[in-house]
């Protein structure tokens, strides 16, 4: 008799919940072994995003002089500006680029009935959160450096990516799920990681753009957590009560759909593999 896998929005938390050990160790697991090998070590993941700032701090003051059209002073307060963008990007980037390959490259978990398949898609994003954080330390060293203390209000970061976490884990599931029937998805995702860099607000403000295009880039899953990341982090306002509790609701629908359709499908996974 086939396994019967639960797919209620009560069943993904509880599974979250009753693993979150192994969600941890293998979440450290999966982050100390990127860096295994070198001999930065884990070093690393603090000195890309510090070297990245440094370089965009730098370039737009000295090399290309710029100012944020929506009212942002010129260099560092454009570096900083894009910089947020850019983590919240790289973040939801980072997830999706891995997420068709997490389970055709583990056929020996596969095999394993009673390991939770659907903890690895939680470990990536994980790993992600990882970095993000790192990235976010880093920005608020620059902060410090180059403007003082940033507002009471950049505390309030987490907060906002939790539920980008949650979107970014709903499409993580079906990804991992697609990545084992379809293999052609794995090409596809790295453009549509692309596209989104340039179909949000990451390179320019959302209120310097027009309609029609403006209510475009709205549709993209990364606009408003960049808008309310820039408005904790820089302007000093928390994220509009309204707009948060929507997309909340949005990302955990998005979540749970995702959780369920990786575990209506998960019975395949050995066939295929």
């Amino acid at each position: 008799m086939a396994p019967v896998f639960p797919l209620s929005p009560r069943a993904f938390v509880a599974s979250l919940w009753r693993h979150r050990d192994l969600v941890v160790q293998m979440t450290e697991r999966d982050t100390r072994s990127r860096y295994r090998g070198s001999a930065g070590g884990i070093f690393w993941s603090v000195a890309n995003p510090l070297l990245m700032l440094a370089v965009y701090v730098v370039f737009f003051s000295q090399v290309f002089p710029s100012k944020w059209s929506s009212g942002a002073g010129p260099t560092p307060d454009f570096a900083l500006t894009l910089f947020v963008g850019l983590l919240i990007h790289g973040f939801f980037s980072e997830a999706l680029i891995r997420g068709p390959g997490l389970i055709v490259t583990q056929p020996n978990l596969v095999r394993r009935v009673v390991f939770p398949l659907e903890l690895l898609p939680v470990i990536a994003i994980g790993s992600a959160l990882f970095h993000l954080l790192i990235g976010w330390g880093v920005w608020l060293a620059f902060h410090v450096l180059l403007r003082g203390l940033p507002p009471a209000t950049a505390l309030l970061f987490p907060l906002v990516v939790l539920p980008l976490a949650l979107l970014t884990l709903g499409v993580t599931w079906a990804l991992a799920s697609l990545g084992v029937y379809l293999r052609d998805i794995g090409h596809v995702v790295p453009v549509i990681g692309g596209v989104l860099l340039f179909a949000s607000p990451v390179f320019y403000p959302l209120d310097a753009l027009a309609s029609p295009f403006r209510e475009i880039v709205m549709l993209s899953p990364l606009t408003l957590p960049i808008v309310m990341a820039r408005e904790v982090l820089l302007s000093g306002r928390p994220p509009d009560f309204a707009d948060y509790a929507i997309y909340f609701a949005v990302a955990f629908s998005i979540a749970w759909l995702g959780f369920a359709w990786f575990q209506g499908t998960r019975k395949g996974f050995a066939d295929v593999l």
